[in-house]
Parts: C-alpha cells; structure tokens; sequence
C-alpha cells in the first residue's frame, strides 16, 4: 500500500485531539493514544540502538550486523502494531496486519536461541553493559510501560489479547539481546549486590 504525506503539520490537532484510523476524534490525553504513543517512543528508542550499532566500536563485528537485522525487523512489527492499536475495532480493513501467535512464537524462538550463548544469571542485572546493552534496557523498560498501557486498553475491550503478548516476549528479547550484545563485545554488566542493613543506615 503506498502511502504519500505531504504535510507535516496540519493544525488539526490544536484543540486537543486527534484522529485515529478511520477519522473518529480523541483526545490526545485517552488511553488509545498513550498505548501506541508508548509502542511509537519504543519503536524509537530501539532506532537509537541502531544507530549506535553502526558507529565505532561496533559496526565491524558481526553480532552488531546480526543483532541490527533483527531490531530492524521488530521495527517493522511495532510499527503495525501501533498501526493497530490506533485503529478501533469497528474500523479494520482486511489487508492490516494484526499481530498474533506467529509473531509471538518468533520472539520466544530469538530468545531460547540467544539464552544458551550467555553465561548464568547469579543475581539481578543493573542497566548497563556498553552504550548498546544501555540502550536495549532502556528500550526494555518503555515496552514494559507499553505492555501496562495496553493491557488496560485490553481491560477495557479497546484491544485484542495477543498485543499485550507480543510486547511481554519482546521485553524479555530486549533483555536478552542486552546481555548477549555486551557479551559479544566485551562489555562488562554490572550485577546487583543487596546491600545490608547497617550499609543502608
């Protein structure tokens, strides 16, 4: 389907909402617009990651190659996925792409083919572990606050079940690829260490 935009602003929204797929009107502060608001700002932190991919020191190895294809990938689903959370029921057309069990079963495929090439977990994990692997948390945590948007937009009969699905396994992905792409180059992680009582005093 080719889509052409012309304009980029268009002053419609000044009043305070916006349209979603099929023209009806919202607010911009309602529950639909914050759940693919967060699936937009998760699509983009993950081009963050990208980009850092491409840039020295990473560019020449090949878990980085190997590591964007995937993420360019995921891209591609958030963004239908956000196409589909904007879309209310009643306004689905046949050709859109509606995320479900196959893409939710590709995700766990990455993660159990990542999970044996890193060592084992002896404690919690603090964000971190190279610019990339700092930037793969970060991604990690806006689509945990994805994943709670939706699933009150599920709650709420605003949105199907398997949406929420595929945000849950692809924030566990995240996780993984930080620690395997820190792994991978060298970077060190930083563990949790619990702190007695008598440090915290």
């Amino acid at each position: 389907m080719a889509i052409r935009i012309n304009r980029v602003y268009t002053r419609s929204g000044d009043d305070g909402k916006t349209a979603l797929v099929g023209g009806k009107r919202v607010a911009k502060d309602s529950l639909r617009i914050a759940a693919y608001g967060d699936v937009d700002e998760l699509n983009s932190i993950i081009g963050v990651v990208r980009a850092l991919l491409a840039e020295a020191p990473y560019r020449r190895r090949k878990a980085a190659h190997q590591l964007d294809g995937v993420l360019e990938e995921i891209q591609h689903e958030l963004f239908d996925l956000g196409a589909e959370l904007a879309t209310p029921a009643g306004a689905r057309h046949p050709q859109m792409a509606l995320t479900g069990e196959q893409e939710v079963k590709a995700l766990e495929a990455r993660i159990d083919t990542l999970q044996p090439e890193l060592p084992p977990l002896e404690s919690f994990v603090l964000p971190g572990g190279g610019g990339v692997g700092a930037a793969l948390h970060h991604a990690r945590t806006v689509c945990r606050r994805a994943e709670r948007t939706v699933t009150t937009l599920i709650r709420r009969k605003g949105a199907r079940a398997q949406t929420a699905q595929y945000l849950n396994r692809l924030s566990d992905l995240l996780f993984v690829q930080s620690r395997w792409i820190a792994a991978k180059t060298g970077r060190k992680e930083t563990l949790w260490r619990q702190r007695s009582a008598t440090t915290r005093s």
